[in-house]
């Protein structure tokens, strides 16, 4: 199981700056990847602006999105972004797409909330050739594509478009109950192989378990009593991330990043000694 970390570029306070710095050090530590979530109503970067500016003090790690809302965007302009980060990093992009589920996002964005998952099911059909003939922008590769969400429809999507599911997060639990019913709607679209399996998991160690545990309860306040679990959910410790880390694994997990929930290097720098004992167990 390879295992990436989050930018921290939905965590209010961050600095330009910092996303780079994190970038970097995250690559000297061995990451798999750089993962970004998607707002619009929220004080965070454009999560493909900040791929970009990743890429650029990068040469390796995956730049991952977990997930970006396509049906916030035109179809034009997604496969236009997709195809410059893929060229601007030299094809490490890896394309994670939702519907989202914030009303107010799609309000800021003069987008219809109402039938995004019809639009983000055309998206998908129409992305690649975009992308690759270069229609809108410079003309790349399609990157590796998954789709994320937990109802039928979201597992359907996945199954007839693209090469795997990104799980949202949650105990292990949730995330095998989902790979099963992810595997079978492979099955049942008789698409050859097995699906890529992503999961992710929010953390902030030690004295950050506190401001962390706040960051959630704020970003994901439009959920109600459930951003109090959410909050809960947070990896609060070593033991805690091992544990995960290990639960994940047995439950089929291809690729896990841990997404920050602090704006601070050295939660990078805890959560990279954690990763150690992971790779040698």
């Amino acid at each position: 199981m390879r295992i990436g970390i989050g930018l921290p570029a939905a965590v209010p306070g961050a600095t330009g700056e910092l996303v780079q710095a994190w970038a970097r050090r995250a690559e000297t530590y061995g990451f798999d990847s750089l993962a970004v979530i998607d707002r619009v109503v929220y004080p965070s970067f454009e999560p493909l602006v900040a791929l970009a500016a990743a890429a650029a003090v990068t040469e390796r790690t995956m730049l991952v999105t977990t997930v970006l809302v396509g049906p916030l965007r035109s179809t034009a302009l997604l496969a236009k972004q997709v195809a410059s980060v893929q060229r601007l990093s030299g094809n490490r992009l890896v394309l994670g797409l939702g519907t989202g589920a914030r009303p107010d996002d799609y309000e800021a964005a003069e987008a219809l909330f109402a039938g995004r998952g019809s639009r983000l099911d055309r998206q998908l059909e129409e992305l690649t050739d975009l992308v690759e003939l270069g229609r809108f922008g410079p003309a790349a590769p399609m990157p590796p594509t998954l789709v994320g969400g937990l109802s039928t429809a979201a597992l359907a999507r996945m199954a007839r478009h693209v090469d795997g599911y990104v799980h949202g997060g949650g105990p292990p639990s949730a995330f095998a109950r989902m790979v099963a019913q992810a595997l079978s709607a492979w099955a049942d679209a008789d698409r050859p192989g097995a699906p890529q399996l992503w999961g992710q998991a929010y953390f902030a160690f030690g004295a950050g378990a506190g401001p962390g545990r706040d960051y959630l309860r704020d970003y994901y306040a439009f959920t109600g009593p459930l951003a109090e679990r959410i909050g809960d959910g947070l990896v609060r410790s070593r033991r805690q991330f091992l544990e995960l880390a290990g639960a994940y694994r047995e439950a089929g997990c291809d690729h896990l990043c841990l997404l920050p929930t602090v704006a601070s290097l050295d939660q990078l720098e805890q959560l990279a000694e954690a990763r150690e004992e992971v790779r040698v167990q």
